[in-house]
């Protein structure tokens, strides 16, 4: 495949069909990137050629410019010297030259076209190059989206995920039975035997039981009556 028809493929290439129909539209990708770099670097070394050539083509034209002078001259001089012979020889070696350079001078035009061809494809190349990279760059986000996304699932769907779940449970049943304990301690503690603080509140109490009793037999009158018996 030339160079003009590999450059004008990838040109209208269609990058959303490709990878729709890749197996792997990263490597797709990359692969339509290699392609384009490689075939950018064959046009411009192929325009340096063009280039070169030109430069070469103009020095020449240049040459036989002077040539066309020189043999011009020559006829003028032969001419004078009423040798018409060297004269007619001069004006034909003039002639060869000056068809010469006019081939030259068309050949260089020719070039021209090419250089400028070159020019435009080397844009529209840089252009769906740039195209290919953030294509790229878009398709490598979405592929570490998915791979991070296929990985959660997979570590939510795991046994190690549910021994870390089990071991959870258990970790709250042992504070549970903890609690429990705490609970039951606090239990036996108050059904035990009354403490100083009890004692000492029952019998304020009974004093305070004791002295309404005496009041209510003294308002009967049996306050007396037990004193004498």
């Amino acid at each position: 495949m030339g160079i003009f028809s590999r450059t004008r493929d990838i040109i209208a290439a269609n990058f959303t069909d490709m990878l729709d129909k890749a197996d792997d539209p990263s490597k797709m990708i990359r692969m339509i990137i290699l392609e384009m770099e490689e075939t950018l670097v064959e046009v411009r070394a192929s325009a340096a050629r063009t280039i070169a050539d030109q430069k070469e083509m103009h020095r020449h034209v240049v040459k036989l410019d002077k040539l066309q002078a020189d043999w011009g001259e020559k006829a003028q001089l032969a001419l004078s010297k009423d040798r018409e012979d060297l004269a007619r020889a001069a004006l034909v070696e003039k002639k060869k030259a000056v068809g010469m350079a006019d081939q030259l001078k068309a050949e260089i035009a020719v070039l021209d076209d090419a250089l400028r061809a070159y020019e435009a494809d080397i844009q529209k190349l840089q252009h769906r190059l740039r195209e290919a990279r953030s294509r790229q760059t878009q398709i490598a986000a979405r592929l570490e989206s998915a791979e991070n996304r296929v990985k959660l699932r997979t570590l939510m769907s795991t046994e190690r995920t549910d021994e870390a779940l089990s071991r959870f449970d258990q970790l709250e049943r042992r504070v549970d039975f903890a609690e429990g304990r705490a609970e039951a301690m606090s239990i036996a503690d108050q059904s035990g035997g009354p403490s100083l603080s009890d004692e000492i509140a029952a019998l304020e109490g009974a004093d305070a039981i004791d002295d309404e009793l005496a009041q209510m037999k003294k308002a009967l009158g049996k306050d007396g009556a037990d004193k004498k018996d």
